[in-house]
């Protein structure tokens, strides 16, 4: 039996390919922040092909908020501890 959907992976990556010249349009200095934030979904790829919603972008969104909120718990942290 194959697949209805595309796995979570593919629809990655069909997002960011979307998102292309999206990419390349942006100032030289937010090009990385953008791979960033591709990674930070990548990193749930896993958990969002579980949740296997209709628009990709959702759990793609919400991946790249969980990282964002572990990165602002350790600045806290940080700063807690100077």
């Amino acid at each position: 039996m194959g697949r209805t959907n595309p796995t979570s992976r593919d629809a990655l990556r069909a997002i960011e390919d979307r998102w292309t010249e999206f990419q390349r349009a942006l100032r030289h200095r937010d090009q990385p922040r953008f791979d960033r934030l591709s990674e930070y979904a990548r990193e749930h790829a896993d958990a969002n092909g579980l949740l296997n919603h209709q628009n990709s972008l959702v759990p793609a969104l919400f991946s790249i908020d969980l990282e964002q909120e572990a990165t602002l718990e350790d600045h806290e942290e940080r700063l807690e501890a100077l």
